[in-house]
């Protein structure tokens, strides 16, 4: 399916900014800084707060949302298709998937395919709702943003009492710290720095998926998600921020590979090569094929 010069930015957008938005997290958890209270240095693991900053970047896109409804009032456009009614409690679920998922992936190694089911689970019902009631892409991100920001900031009080052993990374051994966090960004501006692009880069990031999503699918969203995988590992390796294994090209390779074919691009190959078969045999490679059956992207 040929992509429309909108479609192809709102993929560069979702790729670059999303780069961005990892980038800017490791660059965070990477620096070293003392905390509250004359204790030792240590790394900054506050995923919890970190998560809180990513729903206030899409809780931004809730003030440009309205700007722009506000400015097409004045001068009606097309960019403010009319939307059915609906309850904005319907991206309460996403909200909670994204919250969770990205406060597991924060975490650690272990539970990222735990927290990819989840995110999964957002981006189906994403989808879903987009297209059954039109809702701009700007309101769909700011309103899971303002919902992912108010009920995790109010958990942050009772994760300050919680005790998390091993999967703690602050001096108190507690799920999170904000105070600590607070102490070491006063001690280190950088993170601060690293924090506001994270802050910034995931409303872009966020509205560029929703918006392929809905000019797409949710299933072209993971494709295009997995790719940035890419440019974060090489750019990590640039930066000595991880270190290199072999096996990360193979796993590379099959991403590429399972890219290609959902595109479609293994069908020139399968179109020259038949050129060449007998009429018989060409016939039984079509049936196999499934004929000329479209690609999913084009039902969408």
């Amino acid at each position: 399916m040929a992509w429309t010069k909108y479609q192809l930015f709102l993929a560069g957008l979702m790729l670059v900014t999303g780069s961005i938005n990892t980038l800017s997290a490791k660059w965070a958890d990477n620096f070293m800084a003392p905390g509250c209270g004359g204790s030792k240095e240590h790394s900054f693991q506050h995923p919890f707060l970190q998560a809180v900053g990513m729903f206030l970047g899409e809780f931004s896109c809730l003030a440009a949302f309205f700007l722009l409804r506000c400015r097409a009032a004045r001068h009606p456009d097309a960019s403010m298709d009319p939307q059915q009614p609906f309850n904005s409690l319907l991206f309460l679920p996403p909200a909670l998937c994204d919250m969770t998922g990205t406060s597991i992936m924060y975490v650690g190694d272990l539970l990222i395919i735990m927290a990819q089911i989840i995110v999964s689970i957002q981006m189906v019902l994403e989808e879903k709702f987009v297209y059954r009631h039109n809702v701009h892409p700007l309101r769909a991100v700011g309103t899971e943003g303002l919902f992912g920001f108010v009920i995790l900031s109010l958990l942050l009080v009772p994760m300050y009492y919680i005790p998390a052993g091993s999967f703690s990374g602050n001096p108190r051994g507690t799920l999170e710290d904000v105070p600590d966090a607070f102490c070491q960004v006063g001690r280190q501006p950088l993170i601060a720095l690293a924090l506001l692009g994270n802050i910034s880069s995931i409303a872009f990031f966020n509205f560029a998926g929703i918006s392929v999503t809905k000019e797409l699918s949710a299933t072209t969203r993971m494709v295009l998600d997995s790719l940035r995988t890419i440019v974060i590992w090489a750019l990590s390796l640039a930066l000595g921020w991880e270190a290199f294994h072999p096996l990360q090209i193979l796993g590379f390779l099959i991403l590429l590979m399972g890219t290609a074919l959902y595109n479609g691009l293994h069908r020139p190959l399968l179109s020259r090569l038949s050129r060449g078969r007998p009429p018989a045999e060409e016939g039984e490679h079509e049936r196999l094929l499934g004929g000329s059956r479209t690609p999913i992207n084009d039902a969408s």
